[in-house]
């Protein structure tokens, strides 16, 4: 069973950085699709950044050069940082990992071609 644990969320002004970083609890971050997503309370889940196992990265469209995923296989910990913040990227931030079909689990989201169904608890990332 993957766990994910995300760090690094906080307050910043616009204009502003931050990074998040992601562990796993297992060898994970090399193997397979991993992910950003995040969430606004009463508005759909929607993803950020994805990266494949072999680097390919991909990002959604209102945060295109200005936010970057990478990841250290050898410390299973993937990242997020995030530049030229703006207001509208308030959210709760969720760390996520690719997974199959499993009756365990209804909680999936695409992703850019990756079907992501491990999700850390969150971190919340606030802009003003």
């Amino acid at each position: 069973h993957v766990q994910l644990v995300e760090s690094g969320g906080g307050s910043v002004q616009a204009g502003g950085s931050l990074r998040l970083s992601c562990v796993a609890s297992v060898d994970t971050i090399g193997r397979y699709c991993m992910g950003w997503f995040r969430q606004i309370p009463d508005k759909e889940r929607e993803g950020v950044a994805g990266i494949e196992s072999d680097g390919s990265t991909s990002y959604a469209d209102s945060v295109r050069g200005r936010f970057t995923i990478s990841k250290d296989n050898a410390k299973n910990t993937l990242y997020l940082e995030m530049n030229t913040l703006k207001p509208e990227d308030t959210a709760m931030y969720y760390c996520a990992a690719e997974r199959g079909p499993s009756r365990d689990q209804t909680d999936y989201a695409l992703f850019h071609g990756c079907l992501f169904g491990y999700w850390g608890q969150g971190t919340q990332v606030t802009v003003s």
